[in-house]
């Protein structure tokens, strides 16, 4: 796009004798336009997705849901859904239908009861099968980053607690803490691109299933072979490795120095770095035999990385010393940081754990309608944040956009989006464009807080909702 707009306005300025610095803003100005089409696109594209018979058909609980003309038809409550709900259902779907309509005052056009049926008729799979949508749509039509040519993944996990109700109980189980009563938790996992911040694959499940048994079983479906997964040091295992390079990807992990005999061995040599035949161990067999793997030894690069005077070591396939020196690798773990963030940004910012309702159902629509939300608000950002990047000046500080303010400014924006002709939709983005531009914060590097482990008392409680 940056070649192809460059020739059109090289060739303008042989015939017009305009000066460099107008070619340079004429540029930034046809490029701002440019993605602000595709921007604009994305909610084209995705109204035409909620809208199709087949998408219909895939998502609805029953044949007979949603066949009948109501005021919160399937492609209304979708839109609805992934509008970021805090509050109750009331103010929420009176806000709602005043945006949409342009309404001085809210009027009560559906009721909470209404929305309860509604959504009960409505598969979670729907938010699932539109944040692949819009992935595919990103990769596509904008400017993906990446490192060495690898799409950077990381994978990570976390847990929530939900909402203490019967069948909620049933299906998640509860868990006892070392404080307090027992309460319902349930564990997610998500396979996140950490240069791009999108979450490209998510899982909330009960808490007594493992982290790895989630990442094998659904996040490894999702790999490609250009791309290079980073691992936290509670995720080695020989079979995972195994089954990493059998979807023909890459991987890097820190792990520990002490429990494996071989990576033992490396750490009391002192080398910076060597390359290994990884025999498998006793507990990845049954594992390999599950999954049918080769249980051939497989071959392992150990890099020595130093830091704040500690040595950790790295595991990766990236075998080629010449093409990934150990140079590189002080700063490829470190990468996999933004997953930690956006657990943060779900966590507190979106407040995942302030569920809408009391059924098994209700709390995925709202884990993946919440991450459709976070996607689509981090694509629309993208331009803004290559723009700040580029824009470097006098700064002291590198700069970067403020999410939580990006979340907040796109909550009745993006609903207007998918109600207004395209046109409208386009000057909508580049209205947002200028605010997210307007709202940056510095990124000050090597600050470090320690952590708090202390019990959190329960912070959301469905008989009382926010106002606002």
């Amino acid at each position: 796009m940056v070649y192809s707009l460059s020739t059109i306005t090289a060739n303008y300025r042989f015939e017009r004798r305009i000066p460099c610095r107008k070619i340079i803003h004429l540029v930034s100005i046809l490029a701002r336009n440019l993605l602000c089409h595709e921007c604009a696109n994305i909610f084209k594209f995705i109204k035409k997705i909620i809208t199709s018979k087949d998408f219909i058909d895939r998502n609805r609980i029953s044949d007979s849901a949603f066949t009948r003309k109501r005021k919160l038809p399937f492609n209304t409550l979708i839109i609805f859904l992934i509008g970021f709900i805090r509050g109750s259902y009331q103010d929420e779907l009176d806000r709602f239908f005043k945006t949409i309509f342009k309404l001085d005052v809210a009027k009560r056009l559906v009721s909470k009861a209404a929305l309860t049926k509604a959504r009960a008729k409505l598969k979670f799979d729907a938010f699932i099968e539109l944040n692949s949508h819009l992935i595919s749509y990103f990769e596509k039509h904008l400017s993906a980053r990446s490192w060495f040519g690898f799409r950077l993944l990381a994978i990570d996990g976390s847990t929530i607690r939900l909402p203490m109700c019967e069948d909620i109980i049933e299906h998640f189980g509860t868990w006892k803490g070392r404080k307090g009563a027992p309460s319902s938790v349930a564990r997610l996992s998500q396979l996140f691109d950490v240069l791009n911040k999108i979450t490209i694959d998510a899982v909330i499940s009960p808490k007594s299933i493992g982290e790895r048994q989630l990442a094998a079983e659904n996040h490894f479906l999702k790999l490609m072979p250009t791309d290079l997964l980073l691992l936290d040091r509670g995720y080695p295992a020989w079979w995972l490795f195994r089954l990493i390079l059998s979807r023909q990807s890459n991987f890097c992990s820190r792990i520990s120095c002490t429990k494996w005999k071989a990576i033992r061995k490396f750490f009391n040599s002192g080398r910076p770095e060597k390359v290994i035949d990884l025999a498998i161990n006793a507990t990845s067999k049954q594992p390999c035999h599950q999954w049918g793997l080769d249980v051939e030894p497989i071959k392992v690069r150990l890099i020595r990385i130093e830091h704040d005077g500690k040595a950790q070591v790295l595991i990766t396939s990236l075998l080629d010393i010449n093409r990934y020196p150990i140079e590189i690798f002080y700063d490829l773990y470190h990468y996999r940081w933004p997953v930690e963030e956006d657990y943060k940004v779900l966590k507190s910012r979106m407040e995942l754990e302030n569920f809408s309702g009391q059924s098994v159902l209700s709390v995925y629509q709202d884990f993946y309608a919440k991450l459709f939300y976070k996607n689509l608000v981090s694509i629309l950002t993208m331009p803004a944040q290559a723009a700040i990047e580029n824009d470097v000046g006098t700064r002291m500080h590198t700069y970067q956009i403020n999410f939580t303010q990006a979340l907040s400014q796109c909550k009745q924006v993006i609903t207007l989006m998918f109600h207004r002709a395209q046109s409208q939709v386009r000057q909508m983005f580049a209205d947002l464009y200028e605010i997210f531009q307007r709202t940056i914060e510095p990124i000050r590097s090597g600050r470090m807080y320690p952590r708090s482990h202390k019990v959190k008392p329960r912070k959301f409680f469905l008989q009382y909702k926010p106002i606002g």
